[in-house]
């Protein structure tokens, strides 16, 4: 694996080397999750964000409703 080398504060260091000795990973396999962790995050605010624009128009979240109800597909678990 290639790997590069990144700064952060000794505070940070410290905090993701208890990571990954509680976890039993690597500081470099823990910094990769904790990466991953704040891309999905941002997602889910990205996505939280637009649903909130999209109620304030109520227009478009009425199109929005219909749009999801022309489109369920019934698996018969509720």
């Amino acid at each position: 694996m290639e790997t590069t080398t990144i700064r952060v504060d000794r505070g940070t260091h410290a905090g993701l080397v208890e990571m990954s000795r509680s976890s039993g990973d690597s500081l470099t396999e823990t910094v990769r999750q904790a990466a991953d962790a704040l891309r999905r995050l941002r997602f889910g605010l990205r996505v939280q964000q637009q649903y909130a624009d999209l109620r304030r128009d109520p227009e478009a979240w009425a199109s929005y409703l219909t749009e999801l109800e022309s489109t369920h597909v019934s698996d018969g678990v509720d």
